[in-house]
């Protein structure tokens, strides 16, 4: 099964037509056919079904698109690496980053970055703290910012930064007009919330409500940021998650939660038993630079929004 063939199936999976595909390959026919039919022959199980209508891929053929799209990116990816160990620092840098401020931290990190090392790409990849870590495990990515908790026995970490909890408040609620910029959870206690979708976050949440004997009414869960500020926007609960710069929304008003107050950190990890790509490791390095030079404060990075103080007696969520 060499990377040819696997370049041929991808190409033919993805039109279902031998006749498109051999063009869009620049082959004929035949002999496209005799190599599907080789790796057919290869893996010891048939990849298509051929039928009057054209072809449908096989569960068997299903599994080898996703595994095969996975492998060539790799083997791309592969290359590149590899060339830079002979040329100026480039190639791709695939990145996950879970939802809220992470990838804003992101954003400040690439824009130096590329600064630096021009020649680089980034291919980023968002979703929940599991999700990001699965990618992660299948090199799918080469590095990721995640929130806290995360495996220390699995994954070495670079703390970034921590940020308050918050509640995304629908601008007509009342509590959008309580005076002051603060909410405790007793005041949150009888509303329907939405929060984060990480099993872990939700039993922190509780518990956190719990040490006020209280007990949250959670509506609805989203790993999606941009979804708890749609739903709060149009008034569908009171959304609560870590305070992340975004761009002003006239129908929200955001408020810290206190009583007690909690925050998040944010971390960038890769796999503890993994060596770090070339790339992967400039770009960590840089980052710990960045860190170390307080460069989010200088000119280059001033940040333009108002952040609230993190309380001295915030504790981890």
């Amino acid at each position: 099964m060499d990377f040819k063939s696997l370049e041929y199936f991808v190409v033919v999976a993805k039109e279902l037509n031998i006749s498109r595909a051999s063009r869009l390959l620049n082959i004929s026919q035949p002999p496209l056919s005799s190599r599907i039919k080789h790796l057919e022959e290869e893996l010891g199980t048939i990849l298509f079904e051929r039928g009057k209508n054209g072809l449908t891929l096989t569960p068997s053929g299903a599994v080898l698109y996703k595994r095969a799209r996975q492998i060539l990116d790799l083997e791309r990816h592969t290359r590149e690496e590899l060339a830079n160990y002979d040329n100026a620092l480039s190639g791709d840098l695939r990145i996950g980053t879970v939802e809220g401020r992470a990838p804003y931290l992101l954003a400040r990190y690439i824009a130096g970055f590329k600064d630096e090392f021009p020649l680089v790409t980034y291919t980023v990849r968002s979703g929940g703290s599991d999700e990001v870590l699965d990618q992660l495990n299948h090199h799918q990515i080469d590095i990721a910012v995640i929130a806290a908790p995360f495996d220390q026995e699995r994954y070495e970490g670079l703390a970034l930064g921590k940020q308050p909890w918050v509640a995304l408040i629908p601008q007509q609620h009342p509590l959008a007009s309580k005076p002051g910029q603060s909410v405790t959870l007793q005041d949150l206690a009888s509303e329907a919330l939405i929060v984060p979708e990480r099993h872990s976050r939700v039993r922190a949440i509780e518990q956190w409500f719990g040490e006020k004997q209280l007990t949250p009414a959670i509506l609805g869960r989203t790993s999606n940021y941009i979804n708890a500020v749609a739903l709060a926007e149009q008034n569908a609960g009171i959304c609560i998650f870590p305070q992340s710069t975004y761009t002003p929304n006239p129908h929200i008003v955001i408020k810290l939660i206190t009583d007690p107050p909690k925050i998040a950190e944010y971390f960038l990890v890769w796999p503890k038993n993994d060596v770090l790509t070339e790339l992967s490791e400039a770009f960590r390095d840089y980052v710990e630079d960045f860190l170390a030079q307080d460069l989010v404060n200088s000119e280059r990075f001033r940040t333009k929004e108002e952040e609230f103080e993190i309380p001295k007696d915030a504790d981890l969520l």
